[in-house]
């Protein structure tokens, strides 16, 4: 029985130590998983949830952030809670801010879940800008073929230098979205506060017009003299 443990032990180990790929039966239908990056604006109703999933290899990068656009309702609560889960349902982290990004590498693979709760503003809506992927740095099962045809040395150099740009490509044009976030946020911020000082300056001249006419009635009223005739006279 003891040569059998032995042998047993290294095939066990083999099958804990592989990647998690989902559906990894031949006969399966292949996984729809999708852009590797999305951004858009998404609308939560008053304490309403939106989740997304989003599929990822393991020993991959994910980067999730968002930002709070606008708000509408009697109590402006910009804050919103944004979470991230693992294929398995466990959180890996949460943010309560207007705005904020979540980081982390995919120990797994699968689709993640990615949440937003308009809980903190139960009688608005909630303008959202979204921005979430995944990148590799040269690894997993998406380099396997390309590191396969790799010939000599001078095509291993080339292919790390396009790496290179490639990487740094995305990481521009993820701050690139961060800031075009922003810029959006703030264009709603300044459009609401031209609609309030508008509003707040007509309210605020029908006033200045109506306490005018009140005025100059109640004015008019103390001078109103009575003419006087022979069975109307004044009395002491």
């Amino acid at each position: 029985m003891l040569p059998v443990v032995v042998f047993l032990l290294p095939l066990l180990w083999f099958s804990t130590a592989q990647k998690s790929e989902p559906l990894s039966d031949p006969s399966s239908q292949p996984l729809f998983r999708g852009s590797d990056r999305y951004d858009f604006a998404v609308l939560l109703g008053p304490g309403g949830t939106e989740c997304f999933w989003h599929f990822a290899h393991q020993d991959g990068y994910f980067y999730y952030g968002y930002e709070v656009q606008w708000t509408s309702g009697i109590m402006q609560n910009r804050h919103v809670t944004a979470s991230a889960f693992t294929p398995e349902g466990f959180q890996i982290e949460q943010s309560h801010d207007a705005r904020g990004q979540i980081n982390f590498k995919t120990k797994e693979t699968g689709f993640y879940q990615i949440c937003l709760n308009n809980w903190q503003n139960s009688f608005g809506q909630a303008q959202v800008y979204l921005n979430f992927g995944v990148f590799y740095d040269g690894v997993g099962p998406e380099h396997v073929e390309v590191q396969k045809q790799k010939l000599n040395d001078t095509l291993v150099t080339i292919e790390e230098s396009a790496q290179t740009v490639q990487n740094r490509v995305l990481h521009m044009w993820r701050y690139y979205n961060f800031a075009r976030m922003r810029k959006g946020s703030d264009y709603y911020i300044l459009l609401s506060n031209y609609h309030y000082v508008n509003w707040w300056s007509a309210v605020q001249s029908l006033l200045i017009v109506a306490s005018g006419v009140l005025q100059l009635y109640f004015l008019k009223r103390l001078f109103n003299v009575k003419t006087t005739t022979d069975t109307q006279k004044p009395r002491c």
